[in-house]
């Protein structure tokens, strides 16, 4: 497999660490620590028990995003990585929120911050895939 894809998957995993930890573990903590979320969810300790699950989610999230950037690649650089990561945004972000909205008694700004969250979440990963993989260099000399 090629190399770029091993390396684009490895930073976008980070990228979904960083921006996972940033969002749910300083943003919305006091959110999620709330008596109207905290009904629904899971307690505290028993998420940290499954934390494995989203490293594991999270991996081959990454892998797979990164398989399909490049299957399509066409080297039109950082355009291309936003475009494409707002293209998953939107298919990654609105089942995850609105799903999640229409199943369980929680307040609809939630929802809504996790569909806004979600839409930057993958903007950004589509750049870091767009700086792996670069633009191509008819492109490149074209700018």
């Amino acid at each position: 497999m090629n190399k770029k894809l091993w390396i684009g998957t490895i930073a976008v995993f980070i990228a979904m660490g960083v921006l996972s930890f940033i969002i749910h573990g300083v943003l919305l903590k006091s959110t999620y620590q709330s008596a109207e979320v905290m009904g629904f969810m899971r307690p505290e300790a028993e998420m940290m028990g499954m934390m494995w699950i989203f490293y594991v989610v999270n991996a081959v999230i990454s892998f797979f995003f990164t398989l399909i950037f490049s299957k399509g690649y066409e080297g039109k650089g950082m355009g291309e990585g936003l475009r494409y990561g707002f293209y998953v945004g939107c298919l990654m972000a609105t089942p995850m929120a609105y799903a999640s909205y229409a199943m369980y008694p929680m307040p609809y700004s939630l929802a809504l911050t996790w569909f806004i969250c979600g839409i930057i979440e993958y903007l950004i990963y589509g750049a870091i895939v767009a700086m792996v993989f670069g633009s191509s260099k008819k492109e490149a000399a074209a700018a």
